[in-house]
């Protein structure tokens, strides 16, 4: 095996296929990248058992073939190198040199038919959806993912699509995020739970083009997702999710509107008070005149008012901060409608048209 290419070219797949490699496991072959150059293209593959991913990227192939390479020190060498043409060749008992410039480096490869590839995935009945639109979906519900390996539905995030409707809901058990996006065209009913972690890598490496289309393969066991020259495939969670339609309501009692920004501002001080192991609530008291703010720690105590426009009840009531913060910071709107019923029942952050749904439970401040 012999190609070149450039070396942001290069750099660029790397920063893609690194997603899949595993920081731990037992069998060393999954700490490679497999490499495959033929045909002008090279393909780089990692494979953590639990996600695969497939990147191509232009290259002139002198001599094809496959193999197998180190992904953390392949990766850093070509960090360090020079900004110039990089040279990959096999030499004897699959030693690989690595040139750039005057700069040459000599590394061991492995048996590239030794690497487990991930499981192929059938393209049929692709749902299109664009880059930016899937981008902004994970942004605006990966936060309410839960990390709890014990309870693995709440690990992954629900996708709904009926017709040319598309829902996704995440959940942790303290509160539920909801977003609902109409597509250009109408698909057959499919569900699935996708894994957060295939979710969170697709955020970080989707370049967000409007223009540019995002196509989502589902089969009964895997999700394979296709953009640009790269392939992401995952496995699906397996179990049934949970049916939040049951939980979510429309009745209130205290509706306020509040200024985005202002609130966010308020809570981020508010938590300059807060240690990482003091789970402390902010309180929110709500009345005619505003909302007075109160967080009150072994720290210190903070108190300030925000004004808003509120409808019904008057209402004492406390939230974990961080969990404000993160559905506030998933809204794109300068304004906010915020739904009560009482002190012990979640509140609902939603617009008119139910684009999207926060529900988060409230804390019982008559503990504290």
């Amino acid at each position: 095996m012999k190609f070149s290419c450039l070396k942001s070219d290069l750099l660029s797949a790397l920063s893609i296929a690194l997603k899949a490699v595993p920081s731990k496991t037992s069998l060393p072959i999954l700490e490679c990248i497999l490499m495959e150059a033929q045909d002008g293209e090279l393909k780089l593959t990692t494979n953590d058992m639990e996600m695969g991913i497939e990147t191509v990227i232009d290259a002139q192939v002198k001599e094809q073939g496959k193999l197998a390479l180190n992904a953390k020190i392949f990766s850093e060498i070509v960090r360090k190198l020079p900004e110039d043409t990089v040279v990959v060749e096999e030499k004897e008992n699959r030693s690989v040199l690595i040139s750039c410039g005057k700069a040459k480096f000599t590394i061991a490869g492995q048996e590239g038919n030794d690497f487990p590839m991930p499981p192929a995935v059938e393209k049929k009945n692709a749902v299109q959806v664009s880059q930016f639109t899937l981008k902004e979906l994970i942004r605006q519900t990966i936060f309410s993912v839960s990390d709890n390996e014990n309870n693995k539905v709440m690990t992954g995030e629900f996708f709904e699509i009926n017709e040319n409707e598309l829902k996704v809901t995440s959940l942790d058990g303290h509160r539920i995020s909801i977003r609902n996006v109409t597509l250009k065209e109408n698909y057959a009913p499919t569900s699935a739970i996708i894994p957060g972690k295939m979710l969170l890598e697709i955020g970080k490496i989707l370049p967000g083009d409007m223009d540019q289309n995002v196509n989502l393969y589902f089969m009964e066991r895997h999700v394979l997702v296709e953009f640009n020259r790269t392939v992401i495939v995952s496995r699906l969670i397996e179990g049934k999710y949970y049916n939040v339609n049951q939980m979510i309501i429309s009745d209130y009692d205290t509706k306020v509107v509040v200024n985005k920004r202002e609130m966010m501002d308020c809570i981020d001080r508010a938590i300059l008070l807060v240690r990482d192991s003091d789970k402390r609530p902010v309180i929110l008291s709500i009345h005619d005149e505003g909302i007075s703010m109160n967080m009150n720690t072994s720290l210190g105590n903070m108190d300030e008012e925000i004004t808003v426009f509120k409808e019904g009840n008057d209402l004492t009531i406390g939230f974990n901060p961080k969990f404000l913060m993160d559905a506030l910071r998933a809204i794109d709107e300068e304004e906010v409608a915020i739904y009560m019923t009482n002190a012990k029942a979640p509140c609902f952050i939603r617009d008119v048209n139910n684009s999207y749904i926060y529900l988060i439970l409230p804390v019982n401040i008559n503990a504290r």
